[in-house]
């Protein structure tokens, strides 16, 4: 069976060059000739001439060492070639080629970029910016990280009282002399002049998915943090009301700390390179927010939400985040959101990957005052049910009555009983050859 790391083939052409290249920029693998696609060795012809061909070819086009070994079965030789993970980015005619699943991918555009900068052991937001320089960050901006890391106690009281550009230094954010990308975002009070797309973007849809209204939120990661979380706990969801004794509540549909903790985890995984920003869609019953990304290519959906967060997509600015306090660990942002959400009675929430970007979906806690009127409107239907059923055959009996509504025999018992005591319903002889009087009319 063919998985991420075996591949079968009939017989050898050298376009499979691009399978052995795929292994080596993934996690390595073993592309076998000489076997169907159903695991049945078929065998090859000349196989000590191809055992002397294929790993010439490779070094000539994939500049890589690979062992190609002989096997026999049922007097029928195969080849098995070994191909190791490689360090170095691996092209094949100028085309880069991954692994993924149990085929190949080319890869293009922004995701080819990705991957050649962490072949490089770089990431996007440690990329230089240039003509970026200390005196533009935003102070307001370092301030609110500076009050963030008091409270986190992520660092100590000297290390506040650094420059500026000691603190940049301190934080790994600058790269001989530049600043890196993620100090233009974490701490540059217009970001997009540097980048593109580097804002957030909110709107209220109705069951029509039709816009209702909306606002974009600007400036550094930090204040977008704030300006987003106002927004959405102020103008766009409604905060259920209610009372312990004379203390008034207002609870919002969703926990406050799990909306926090999906808005910065969007920040940290987002594709800068995509120039879109990031775009949070409230209904009356969710709300869902779409950042970019690109995953790795060995990762499914399950992956996804099992190790999301494991390998920020931009660790400077994950890092940052960490010492303002922030998020707590990587790899822990979709286990804290599902904790968020479990323990205040809210629905689990759902992650897609849509191929462009990960939406992380929250569905609003029930109303518990909306339920219990729910409730109260079914009873009353129920009762109105029972009173007209009463009134067109005062005969009727229990079992009738169950059908006829479609509830619970008990449930009509308790419904009879109610009605009684209210005085509206009186029973007129026993459960045999009795009937049902109906006292008040209303």
């Amino acid at each position: 069976m063919e998985t991420q790391t075996v591949e079968y083939k009939q017989i050898w052409r050298d376009d499979f060059l691009k399978e052995i290249c795929g292994f080596a920029n993934a996690k390595g693998g073993t592309l076998y000739v000489g076997i169907a696609d159903n695991g049945e060795v078929v065998g090859v012809d000349n196989p000590h001439k191809l055992q002397e061909d294929i790993p010439n070819k490779i070094v000539q086009k994939l500049g890589i060492v690979c062992s190609v070994n002989q096997h026999t079965k049922d007097d029928k030789t195969y080849l098995e070639i070994v191909v190791e993970p490689n360090m170095a980015a691996i092209a094949y005619n100028g085309a880069y080629y991954i692994r993924s699943g149990s085929t190949k991918q080319e890869l293009t555009g922004n995701a080819l970029e990705e991957f050649l900068l962490r072949k490089r052991g770089r990431t996007w937001d440690s990329v230089p910016q240039p003509y970026l320089h200390v005196e533009d960050l935003d102070e307001a901006s370092i301030q609110m990280f500076k009050t963030d890391v008091v409270r986190s106690q992520r660092m100590t009281e000297n290390e506040l009282q650094l420059s500026n550009a000691e603190l940049m230094d301190k934080l790994h954010l600058i790269e001989g002399n530049y600043l890196k990308r993620a100090a233009a975002l974490l701490f540059h009070a217009d970001p997009e002049k540097f980048i593109t797309g580097a804002w957030v973007k909110i709107g209220f849809f109705n069951d029509k998915n039709q816009i209702l209204y909306q606002d974009e939120v600007h400036g550094s990661l930090f204040q977008q943090v704030e300006k987003t979380m106002d927004f959405l706990t102020t103008k766009y969801t409604k905060a259920y009301i209610r009372y312990e004794g004379l203390q008034r509540i207002d609870e919002l549909p969703i926990p406050r700390d799990a909306l926090r903790e999906a808005i910065l985890n969007a920040l940290i995984h987002k594709d800068y390179s995509s120039f879109t920003p990031i775009q949070i869609s409230v209904y009356d019953d969710k709300v869902m927010i779409w950042n970019t990304a690109i995953l790795p290519a060995d990762w499914t959906v399950e992956t996804l939400i099992q190790k999301h967060g494991s390998r920020p997509h931009n660790p400077d600015i994950a890092a940052t985040f960490f010492r303002a306090g922030e998020v707590e660990a990587w790899g822990q942002g979709i286990e804290r959101i599902q904790t968020y959400c479990a323990d205040y009675g809210c629905p689990v929430p759902e992650w897609r990957f849509d191929g462009a970007g990960i939406w992380t979906i929250f569905y609003n806690k029930p109303n518990t005052n909306t339920v219990e009127k729910t409730r109260e409107k079914t009873r009353e239907k129920t009762r109105e049910n029972i009173l007209n059923a009463i009134k067109e055959n005062p005969t009727i009996t229990i079992n009738e009555l169950a059908i006829l509504t479609g509830i619970t025999t008990k449930g009509i018992e308790w419904q009879l009983k109610k009605l009684q005591t209210q005085g509206i319903l009186s029973r007129i002889g026993g459960r045999k050859g009795g009937h049902w009087e109906i006292i008040q009319k209303d």
